[in-house]
């Protein structure tokens, strides 16, 4: 498993740049040169709590979404609004946990919740085209690929995220995994999955392998693929 390690001072500032690209939308910042923070919000779901169902329910949706996704929203806006008026480098440094961990909390679901799609819609089949190519070419074929992604996300102790992630260097798709909420700076992320126990624990118990199973049927790949175009032509 590749698994990626980035310190507190080296995650702050890379990660607003992966968010902007990540997330398509510009993040509002203002630093040390204002006396405001930034303002992040709670983005809406492109789909209803119930629409993922019975893979997963409605229950798991709306608390994941307004109480869990919120949370980090709310943790990192008074996390950066501290930064900013932090008066010494001392005190801005040991804000740097906070931020990662509330920032990369929003990162990663803001881009979770597009990673998903209505059961049964046209976005959750996988089509013809260069990004399935690009995954049997890497994997040998779609099902040894989500049997990969499925396994190492499984074997991650305690919490965390299992990534598809485009390698630039490499020029090719590789299975990444993060610790608690840490973003995905070495890769562009292309699909990530939640394996943090607010995920799926109310519907599958400490079961993941069923979560994980679930899953690829209201996986957006649609947006994948998406993802995996806008990475290649900006490498």
């Amino acid at each position: 498993v590749s698994t990626q390690s980035t310190g507190p001072l080296h995650g702050y500032h890379t990660m607003f740049a992966i968010a902007r690209s990540a997330l398509r939308a510009p993040v509002r910042r203002t630093f040390a040169a204002s006396a405001s923070a930034s303002v992040h919000t709670l983005p809406d779901l492109p789909y209803d709590y119930n629409a993922l169902e019975p893979h997963i329910s409605a229950e798991i949706m709306t608390l994941h979404h307004k109480k869990h996704h919120q949370t980090y929203v709310t943790g990192l806006n008074a996390a950066e609004e501290a930064y900013v008026k932090a008066p010494t480098p001392k005190e801005r440094i040991a804000l740097q946990a906070a931020v990662k961990f509330n920032g990369g909390g929003h990162i990663n679901h803001s881009l979770f919740w597009k990673n998903l799609a209505p059961t049964g819609s046209p976005e959750t089949k996988l089509s013809g085209g260069e990004f399935k190519e690009a995954i049997e070419k890497a994997f040998g074929s779609v099902d040894a690929f989500k049997k990969e992604l499925n396994t190492k996300t499984a074997a991650i102790q305690g919490s965390g995220w299992g990534w598809l992630g485009y390698n630039k260097a490499t020029k090719s798709l590789e299975i990444v995994t993060t610790a608690n909420q840490d973003p995905l700076l070495s890769h562009v992320p292309i699909i990530g999955i939640d394996i943090w126990e607010h995920a799926f624990y109310l519907q599958y118990k400490n079961v993941k392998p069923d979560y994980l199973n679930a899953i690829w049927n209201v996986l957006n790949f649609k947006e994948a693929a998406a993802r995996y175009k806008e990475a290649r032509s900006s490498s």
